[in-house]
């Protein structure tokens, strides 16, 4: 990096008499910018100083007020608020009307010059789904509301037959640079807020803002397997950029319906089906109710009230990993609350049955029982 003794005159960096025209500064400049600009002399430290120099000597020179005061008091009269640029990419920015187009077309990498432009708002709308849908995958049609061009100003934000004015203070470029002592920051324009334009006479439909609320219906193809909270993207249906560029998106969050049959655990399917005691006992064929319809399932005998039965394939897909999950069938022996008189009878025998032929389990429970209350 090339050290300088003293600052130059800044006149004298630009090559140009005190009496020089705004024009003739400009040219002056252009010139210089272009001989040293970085992208032309790559490597080398002395051109990316004199660079900064000519950028420097323009910043003042072409700033009226600036001017006035370098006129009349040098270096000393701009109190420290001297231009200070640190990098190239300070002056890219500073500059960004110029290098954007303005003073040298598309020449040197001018894009670096131009005003950053923001995506839009992401925002996000509900969708409920019974199991079934879940299960198979469907389309969908949401509604949701977001942001669109106003018809009456086409989204200008003026007031039909006027139009918006590029803002004075930062003469378009939406960005201001403020020099205190060897630091430049380069802030949002508080004038026009970043748009680089200002509204005088603003549209009664917008009311200035370029843009109305509506709503939206999208048609969402839903992939099988979903869950609930599964978020599913929808590119581009955001809100606009404030500023031209792409828009947001939408995220569409999914709830499953609780089924009246099935309670969904991951990918797995959990039913629980009533057998009677002699189908438990003596064993029976029974019909469960799987996604695809009925399917006939064989309870051996001597099941016991809570066992559980896989029947594999027949729960969700994974919507993520692939493969389906498994249907899981709970039996519980279900006790009548009310018995016919043959019932009752049939039971009464059984019991008597039981008295006299305890099974092992019980006579080990009631064994265990004895023991507990002679030890106490």
């Amino acid at each position: 990096m090339v050290k300088m003794a003293a600052k130059r005159d800044y006149y004298e960096v630009l090559g140009v008499g005190r009496d020089a025209s705004s024009a003739q500064i400009a040219e002056a400049y252009r010139k210089l910018a272009m001989k040293h600009h970085p992208d032309r002399n790559p490597g080398d430290e002395s051109a990316v100083e004199k660079f900064k120099e000519a950028a420097e000597a323009f910043e003042v020179l072409n700033h009226e007020e600036k001017r006035a005061r370098y006129d009349r008091y040098g270096h000393a009269g701009l109190e420290g608020g001297a231009p200070q640029f640190h990098d190239v990419s300070d002056i890219f920015e500073a500059f960004s009307d110029i290098f954007g187009g303005g003073m040298f077309g598309d020449l040197f990498g001018a894009q670096r010059g131009r005003r950053r432009v923001r995506r839009g708002a992401d925002i996000r709308c509900e969708l409920t789904l019974d199991l079934l849908e879940a299960a198979r995958g469907t389309t969908k049609t949401v509604q949701f509301q977001r942001h669109v061009a106003c018809e009456q100003c086409h989204g200008s934000g003026a007031k039909p037959g006027t139009q918006p004015e590029t803002c004075r203070y930062c003469g378009g470029r939406g960005q201001v640079v403020q020099s205190s002592g060897i630091f430049s920051v380069q802030t949002t324009c508080p004038s026009c807020r970043g748009a680089g334009k200002v509204i005088r006479d603003p549209c009664p439909s917008c009311r200035g803002s370029g843009y109305v609320v509506k709503p939206v219906k999208r048609d969402v193809p839903i992939p099988a397997g979903v869950d609930n909270n599964t978020r599913l993207r929808i590119p581009g249906e955001g809100e606009p950029s404030p500023d031209g560029g792409p828009a947001g998106d939408c995220y569409c969050f999914v709830t499953v319906k609780e089924h009246s049959l099935f309670h969904r655990d991951g990918r797995d399917l959990i039913c629980q089906i009533p057998i009677a005691y002699a189908q438990a006992a003596l064993g029976a064929a029974i019909e469960v109710p799987t996604l695809d319809g009925r399917q006939e399932l064989e309870i051996p005998a001597g099941t016991q009230s809570g066992e559980v039965f896989r029947l594999r394939g027949r729960g969700m897909p994974d919507a993520r990993q692939g493969g389906v999950g498994d249907l899981l069938v709970q039996v519980f022996i279900e006790v009548p609350k009310k018995l016919s008189a043959e019932h009752q009878r049939v039971l009464r025998d059984l019991a008597q049955v039981e008295e006299i032929h305890v099974s092992p389990e019980r006579k080990s429970f009631f064994d265990k029982i004895k023991e507990y209350f002679q030890a106490g």
